[in-house]
Formats: structure tokens, sequence, C-alpha cells
């Protein structure tokens, strides 16, 4: 019981961690529209286009996990790893610009 309840405050820790970053990426996208112009009609397009790329990835990493019998947290630590990998990249690239 004690490794489960571990396990789950674990991946909650990491949720909360990919909530911070996940608010920065949609701080930086609404200044970005808010500019206006043809960068801001381009990140619109791709915001909607990687929301569907990202939860066709999440799905099919935790389809996977349940396949394979996994454990529940780590079925929803491998749907999380899918999304965080796209908010890191998201962000590396607005910081960029």
């Amino acid at each position: 019981m004690e490794l489960a309840l571990n396990s789950w405050l674990s991946l909650t820790f990491k949720a909360l961690a990919l909530g911070v970053e996940a608010q920065s990426v949609m701080a930086m996208r609404v200044m970005r529209l808010a500019a206006g112009g043809a960068r801001a009609h381009s990140e619109a397009r791709r915001m909607v286009a990687e929301k569907v790329a990202a939860a066709a990835e999440m799905q099919a990493a935790a389809t996977a996990a349940i396949m394979m019998g996994r454990k529940d947290h780590v079925v929803a630590g491998k749907a999380l790893r899918a999304v965080g990998k796209r908010v890191r990249a998201n962000r590396r690239r607005l910081l960029r610009r």
C-alpha cells in the first residue's frame, strides 16, 4: 500500500510541475496571439494541430501501457510523460523567439 501511495504522490507532483510549465506556455502563447500578425496566425494554427497530435500520442501511450498490464499509476505516468514532452518542446520554442 505504501509503495502505491508513494507512486501516486510522485505522479501528483509531476502533474503539478507540468501544470505550472503548461501555464507558462499558455501565457507566452497569449502574448504572441495578442501581438497579432502572421506569427499569431501561425501560432493559432499550430496550437490546434498540436492538441490533436498530443491527445493521440497520450492515448497511444496509455493504451500500450494498459495492454501490457501496467498498474494504473504507471499508465497515468506514461500519458503524463507524452503530454509533458510536448509542453517542454513548446516552452523551449516560445522562449527562443
